[in-house]
């Protein structure tokens, strides 16, 4: 079977660099990925997977960080303008865009194994360069502000080739799949409402993968990995009163000040003795004019913790210094959280057998058992729900050489890279259900 894998992918090889190379072109951001979620809609049923998408996919009330209705409408409208299909399109209004896909095998009883992809770009301006690959063969984005500059268009690309092989392998497999579809990793806010829908209800197997990142270059693979960050992600909006600046300052309240007093004292949260903590104010603004007591203040910010409870304590010091600080200039806050994502770590066992399928693989000179993350990625949340539960996980990372790092409007990756990626998860799924 392990032949037949490689030349499967071998096969789909046109089919991988085309949808990659379409779906870099036509990016789209947490919640509205429309097109691309009706791309991978329309393709799993073709193959014959029982879908869930919408409403019965994403709790709508555990979302976070979701555009306004017109805004999504606009999405939805360019969406259908640059091919999706309507009717999957209408599935997901409001932001619905996940969407999972199971497929029964043939070969009698067994665990439930599942995949997780993620479909969001980054809120991002590709660059425009003559050497930038995407923009001298004519792929890179046509979309303002949106740019897959993290490799999940590759990522979408090796779920629909891996969907197709399955497909054709099913009755040599026993148990079944699960395909799931996740938006908005970006921000970490998209595993959360899929978790409430069901996503990974009876799941007992589970991996995610991602090209690149602490795989640095090409050969490398790394089978596992720990310390995910957990994070919470706030917008805070500071309420004040305006006065003028010269007349009457005294009548003022200065939000702005209270942001100020806010920032820095957040950044002097004392670190704990149980690990590694991150709290960073990304973004602070306010105020109306130079002559005008600040009545208003915005700040977006992130905590994160190498646990869970670590995150907790982070937010928990946060929310009293926002309080202190507002207090001391006689201000008010709202919070909104905007995404958060739970810590994990990948199941040894599982970590072995990655490793031990790498090792027939002559793509991988460099082979890495575990690694700590060192950021969060919301795949974690899934696989410490799967796991609680009694079941296995990992995040396989599979190398590459980029033009640079991700997240950087300069990114790009070597395509064909993806072919392992797509080869190793397929051995690792047979590994575990074949007959």
């Amino acid at each position: 079977m392990s032949d037949v894998i490689h030349k499967k992918i071998e096969d789909l090889t046109p089919y991988i660099y085309a949808m990659r190379r379409d779906l870099h072109k036509h990016p789209e951001a947490a919640w509205t990925e429309f097109r691309t979620a009706s791309i991978v809609a329309k393709r799993l049923v073709e193959l014959g997977y029982a879908l869930t998408i919408g409403k019965d996919a994403v709790s709508k009330k555990d979302m976070m960080g979701v555009p306004k209705p017109d805004v999504l409408k606009r999405h939805q409208e360019r969406a259908i303008e640059q091919g999706a299909d309507p009717k999957f399109v209408a599935l997901m209004d409001g932001g619905l865009t996940g969407m999972w896909a199971d497929l029964p095998c043939g070969g009698g009883p067994g665990p439930k194994f599942a995949l997780r992809f993620d479909l969001d770009s980054n809120d991002a301006e590709e660059c425009a360069l003559p050497e930038h690959k995407p923009f001298k063969e004519g792929f890179s984005s046509i979309n303002k502000g949106a740019m897959h500059a993290c490799g999940h268009d590759g990522h979408v690309a090796v779920g629909l080739a891996v969907a197709e092989v399955l497909a054709g392998m099913k009755d040599q497999l026993k148990g079944s799949i699960r395909l799931i579809f996740q938006p908005a990793e970006e921000g970490v806010r998209g595993a959360g409402p899929m978790v409430e829908a069901g996503c990974c209800e009876d799941v007992d197997l589970i991996v995610g993968a991602h090209i690149g990142f602490q795989a640095a270059k090409k050969g490398d693979i790394v089978c596992g990995a720990k310390g995910f960050l957990a994070t919470t992600k706030w917008d805070v909006r500071i309420i004040g009163k305006s006065a003028h600046a010269g007349a009457a300052p005294q009548e003022g309240k200065n939000a702005l000040l209270a942001a100020c007093a806010a920032t820095t004292n957040l950044h002097a949260i004392a670190r704990h003795g149980e690990g590694a903590t991150r709290i960073t104010v990304g973004r602070l603004e306010g105020g109306q004019g130079r002559n005008v007591i600040p009545p208003n203040a915005f700040m977006a910010l992130e905590t994160r913790g190498v646990t869970s409870e670590l995150d907790a304590y982070m937010t928990t010091e946060a929310t009293r210094i926002l309080k202190a600080a507002t207090d001391m200039w006689d201000c008010t806050y709202e919070v909104e959280v905007m995404g958060g994502t739970k810590s994990g770590e990948s199941s040894l066992e599982m970590v072995s057998k990655v490793r031990e399928i790498a090792q027939t693989m002559p793509t991988f000179s460099n082979i890495m058992d575990i690694k700590d993350f060192g950021a969060s990625e919301d795949f974690s949340h899934m696989m410490a729900v799967v796991q609680r539960n009694g079941g296995l996980g990992t995040y396989i990372q599979v190398g590459t050489d980029k033009t640079a790092g991700h997240h950087n409007d300069h990114f790009d990756f070597e395509e064909e890279d993806l072919l392992p990626m797509a080869e190793i998860i397929l051995k690792v799924v047979n590994a575990y259900l074949a007959k």
